[in-house]
């Protein structure tokens, strides 16, 4: 009776181990935003580049031990928004959620598809930006409808591009230190017409684009052989080696670009690498760069498509969003509405726009994963016998201390506010994608209602 039940309820199969978890963290952090956005931070505070990305990096830490507190308990394959459901017991709320994780990702997607369409391009081909970001939306479109097989042989190529890259300007850098070229000094100036902390907050949040990705690893819990043991070990790993990546990225791009020329351009990497005492192709670090944003997007895109997929399966958004396509089995009607979003949302703002979005989305979910490890903690024992078994995990599971969801909330909330000198357009574009969902959840209660009432 036991095999035919595995058989008639099939589970996701534990497959991977630490090492491949750990490598899929780092792949999943690095990608456009380091790509794109050093640029966009130097604008905000000058020189200084680096305290913004080691300010991120601090938030990410926070809200990443609440992750794996919250994995230990729960080692299932549903991310923030059912450790939601389990705290608050709310459908409505955790559908929001869900949705801000969803429309995140397509905010994402927009955020590279500018940046594709930017300097990195332009070593190439001039075309405008927008027409440029369109089609590359539909090229990612195109490898997401032909199979999810491919589209993941996709990504792991593209990872281990857009690492090389980044490996290419640490050696830059080194070489640049052993030369004595470039100006160290400049690390340390900050530049603001405003208050300093004030600019120092609003380039954290910029900076926090390139860290995001951490937060999808929590998606594996389910095929992870030890959860508890290896998670904790392998979040916490991924997040020191990209942010040590970042920082010595940040330190180079200051030391070698003044700040006007890296605010100035939208493939701040390519400023580096043209002034570089190490001769590397410009036209070759253009295309690792492209190939880089390339792959934000593809991943993101991926998630979107199956999260709308998956909450169509659920009856939580209408059916039509759950229709697969009879030859490549593909989810094509969520994939179609997750682009068509995606090419509205690269007409409405620039790069710096979309990433704040896609930054504020998660940073309410992260405030809301925070909170939830506070109130899951006062229906659990303090031994955790509460916590879900697996199978061969006997490890304790992970137990952030207190102060770090209460404080990883705090952080999250204040870079959510106004205080960072975020745009009110970014705020409006945040409201008009949760609208929708809103509005997709009624529409969907009424057509239910109506067939329950039939």
């Amino acid at each position: 009776m036991s095999a035919d039940a595995d058989t008639a309820n099939p589970t996701l199969r534990r497959a991977i181990g630490r090492k491949v978890l750990l490598l899929f963290v780092v792949g999943d952090i690095l990608g456009a935003g380091i790509y794109a956005l050093t640029g966009k931070v130097a604008g905000e505070v000058g020189g200084a580049i680096w305290i913004p990305f080691l300010c991120a990096f601090v938030l990410a830490t926070l809200t990443a031990a609440a992750y794996a507190e919250l994995v230990g308990r729960y080692p299932q394959a549903a991310g923030a928004a059912l450790y939601a459901q389990r705290a608050f017991e709310r459908p409505f709320v955790t559908f929001l959620v869900a949705f801000a994780v969803l429309m995140s990702g397509i905010t994402s997607a927009g955020a590279a598809a500018r940046a594709f369409g930017g300097d990195y391009l332009a070593e190439f081909i001039t075309v405008p930006t927008l027409i440029a970001a369109w089609f590359f939306l539909l090229v990612i479109t195109a490898i997401n409808v032909i199979g999810i097989s491919e589209s993941v042989k996709v990504n792991v190529v593209l990872t281990i591009v857009e690492a090389s890259g980044l490996i290419v300007i640490l050696a830059i850098g080194v070489v640049a230190l052993v030369q004595g070229d470039g100006d160290p000094s400049r690390a340390m100036e900050i530049t603001t017409e405003g208050t300093p902390w004030i600019a120092i907050l609003g380039a954290t949040g910029l900076a926090f684009y390139a860290l995001l990705g951490f937060e999808d690893s929590v998606n594996l819990a389910e095929e992870t052989q030890h959860p508890r043991r290896d998670f904790p070990r392998a979040l916490f790993g991924g997040l020191i080696i990209a942010g040590l990546i970042y920082l010595g990225v940040a330190f180079t791009s200051t030391m070698l670009v003044d700040t006007e020329t890296l605010a100035g351009s939208t493939g701040p990497l390519l400023e580096v690498v043209k002034v570089a005492g190490l001769t590397f192709p410009p036209k070759l670090f253009a295309l690792i760069a492209l190939l880089a944003v390339t792959n934000t997007a593809l991943i993101n895109m991926i998630m979107a498509s199956r999260l709308v997929y998956g909450m169509s399966n659920e009856g939580i958004v209408p059916k039509i969003f759950s229709r697969v396509h009879a030859g490549r089995q593909t989810p094509y009607v969520a994939i179609a509405f997750t682009v068509l979003i995606a090419m509205t949302l690269v007409a409405t703002g620039d790069l710096a726009g979309l990433a704040d979005t896609t930054v504020l989305l998660l940073l309410l979910v992260f405030a809301t994963v925070n909170v939830s490890v506070l109130v899951l903690r006062r229906s659990a024992d303090e031994d955790d016998e509460a916590a879900e078994k697996v199978e061969g995990d006997d490890a304790k599971p992970f137990r952030a201390p207190t102060w770090a969801p209460v404080l990883g909330a705090i952080v999250s909330l204040v870079l959510a506010s106004p205080l960072t000198g975020r745009e009110g357009s970014v705020y409006l574009r945040a409201g008009i994608l949760l609208a929708i969902g809103v509005v997709l959840y009624l529409v969907n209660r009424w057509a239910v209602g109506r067939a329950e009432r039939a």
